[in-house]
Order: structure tokens, then C-alpha cells, then sequence
């Protein structure tokens, strides 16, 4: 089986393209560098990978390259940290529907004229941005108040491209929604500004890569954007590829939407009490709370029991084995200035 990966020079492709791999597949990356640039990936080399430079919103290149595959993981996007969200609030909702909608139109033609079997689509945790229901449950997004910031709102619209796809063209699909995904490969972009956070500059706004840099650089006390209260699901890399390769593969994913989370929540506080600690040792932890960005929404907590009970899917990586492999990757990104 061949799958097309786009956004396949980001981070969470990282993880997706080996698990795909690890698993026989034959994967084609597609991505035009617009992100971190041209960064190696382990499996660069790998005879079952074919990269292509490109851009996601060339309809004929998409063409091109699903006419001999069978999946098509529909990732590209700009996406980012909660500072992203409000500096390239415009290009946010219109470039991502530039790609969204190339995507649909390459991949409709592919499965009416060529052998596509189903485009898998990466929505996002954001649809939920004003949920009311805890744990929040597939559905909810069409209950609930739309999504404030333009990329929650854009990958809400995103999940209606798949509605319009299927319902006028019946192209299959499955839909996947990440929660804050964490692990290495993520770094400084080629379109991050630098924000301040107390003595050190922001590489992401991504939480834990974040704390891990300010704490790795000696920052004492932490200086935490709001209160640190702020309920998230810390997902590891490993654990969501997975997730999502279930998602392309098990029938029973065949036209649904999936909460793709592990089941834990963690307060942004207790992520950094526990990093802190990993660093520090013995050395008193002491935090400071900065004014909090606008788009910071303050309970993400997903239901995640229909991955469970229809493909059979937990992830079970803790946040404490996923940050002690993150804490030696940020630290010798520190050394090389990426971040």
C-alpha cells in the first residue's frame, strides 16, 4: 500500500512517516520547506520513501503523485503555537484553506479516476476552543459555540470540506483530531517571532518545549503565560502516529472522527514542576505568572473511549518517558541554535 504524507518536512510527519514505514508501507512526503526548511529525517534513505519538494496547493502535483496511491494523509497546513495564532491570524484561515480545498480537489479525482480508497484529514483539537462538555466528545464541535482564534475556525471549516466531499462526491474519509502533541523534531520555524518570556525568547509557544529552554537556560523563577492552570493532554509523537495509521487503516475508521489523545489530563503547572524537577534536581521550584495570550483556552480535555472501542487505540506513552527523550533533544538543539 502507498500512502501520500503532505506537511512531510513538519513535526508531527516525522513521527506519522516512520510509523507508516516501520509498518510496510510505501510513503510519498510532500512538503515545500515553508516551515523549518530543508531539516533530515531519519528515513530519508529509506528505499519505501520518495520525497517530493512542492507545494500543497498544487491541485496537478497532487494529481500527479496520487494517481498510483491508495491513501492520502492530508496534513499540510500552517499551524503553530498559541503566539502563531494571533500573529498570522489572516494567513492562517486563508492559506489553510488554499490548501484544504486543493487537497479535496486532488483527491476527489483520484478516487472517481485513479485508486484512491480514502483521504484521512488532520483537524485539530481547536475545533473545540469553546467546548461546554467535559470530556469532550466527537459531535461536540457542531454543539457548541465556533472556535474564537481563525485556525480553530479554519479547521472546523476544514471538517465541513470533508461533510461537502463526501455528501457530493461519496469520498471516504476519516477525521483526526490531535491533542498537543509533544516530542522532538519540533523547533524554532523560519517564520517564528521572537517573543519574550521573562529573560529568554520563545522558540515555539508550545508549552513544553518552551519550559524545557527557559528551565535548560537557568531561568529561575519559570515564568508560566497565565496561571498554569490550564488543563492539556500531552500526547506523545509515537503514540499519535500510531493512532493515526489505525485511522487509515482499520475499516471500522471508514467515514468517522476521531479524538486522538491520550486519556490523562495535566495542568500546565504540573508539566512544569515535573520538567523543573527532571532538570533541577533538588533546586526549589519557583514560578512567576506572565499575562496569557487570548486564544488560551483553559480546558482541553477530549473523550477518548470511540478510538478505544472502534480501532482498539490507547495512548498509553507517559508524559514523564516522553519528556525525558524530549529534555536531551531540546538541550543539544539549545548548543546547535535551534532553538
Amino acid at each position: 500500500m502507498k500512502i501520500l504524507v503532505t506537511g512531510a518536512k513538519g513535526f508531527i510527519a516525522g513521527y506519522v512517516i516512520q510509523e507508516f514505514l516501520d509498518h510496510g508501507w510505501e510513503v510519498v512526503g510532500l512538503d515545500n520547506f515553508s516551515k523549518y526548511g530543508d531539516v533530515d529525517k531519519s528515513y530519508d534513505k529509506n528505499p519505501k520513501y520518495r520525497f517530493v519538494k512542492g507545494d500543497a496547493k498544487d491541485v496537478k502535483l497532487l494529481k500527479d503523485i496520487l494517481g498510483d496511491c491508495e491513501h492520502f494523509m492530508a496534513g499540510a497546513a500552517m499551524i503553530g503555537g498559541i503566539s502563531y495564532f494571533h500573529e498570522f491570524a489572516y494567513d492562517l484561515i486563508a492559506e489553510n484553506e488554499r490548501i484544504t480545498a486543493a487537497a479535496f480537489d486532488a483527491a476527489i479525482w483520484a478516487h472517481k479516476a485513479a485508486k484512491l480508497k480514502k483521504i484521512t484529514v488532520m483537524s485539530s483539537s481547536m475545533v473545540y476552543e469553546n467546548a461546554v462538555k467535559y470530556p469532550t466528545p466527537e459531535g461536540h464541535q457542531l454543539e457548541c459555540p465556533p472556535p474564537f482564534s481563525t485556525y480553530g475556525f479554519q479547521k472546523l471549516a476544514t471538517e465541513y470540506f470533508v461533510k461537502g466531499a463526501f455528501e457530493q462526491y461519496k469520498l471516504p474519509y476519516t477525521l483526526v483530531r490531535p491533542f498537543n502533541c509533544i516530542g522532538i523534531g519540533e523547533k524554532r520555524a523560519v517564520t517564528d517571532v521572537e517573543i519574550k518570556s521573562g529573560n529568554v525568547s520563545l522558540a515555539l509557544s508550545h508549552v513544553v518545549p518552551d519550559i524545557c529552554q527557559k528551565i535548560l537556560k537557568g531561568q529561575d523563577p519559570l515564568h508560566l503565560l497565565g496561571n498554569g492552570k490550564q488543563v492539556r493532554h500531552y500526547t506523545y509523537g509515537g503514540d499519535l502516529a500510531k493512532g493515526i495509521r489505525y485511522c487509515v487503516e482499520k475499516p471500522e475508521a471508514l467515514n468517522q472522527d476521531f479524538n486522538i489523545s491520550t486519556a490523562k489530563s495535566t495542568t500546565v503547572l504540573e508539566l512544569a514542576e515535573l520538567i523543573w524537577k527532571k532538570i533541577n534536581k533538588d533546586k526549589p521550584f519557583r514560578y512567576v505568572s506572565d499575562k496569557p495570550f487570548s486564544h488560551d483556552v483553559q480546558l482541553r480535555v477530549p473523550d477518548v473511549a470511540k478510538a478505544k472501542v472502534l480501532l482498539g487505540y490507547e495512548a498509553n506513552t507517559s508524559l514523564e518517558k516522553a519528556v525525558d527523550e524530549i529534555i536531551p533533544w531540546i538541550k543539544e538543539q539549545i548548543k546547535l541554535g535551534g532553538i
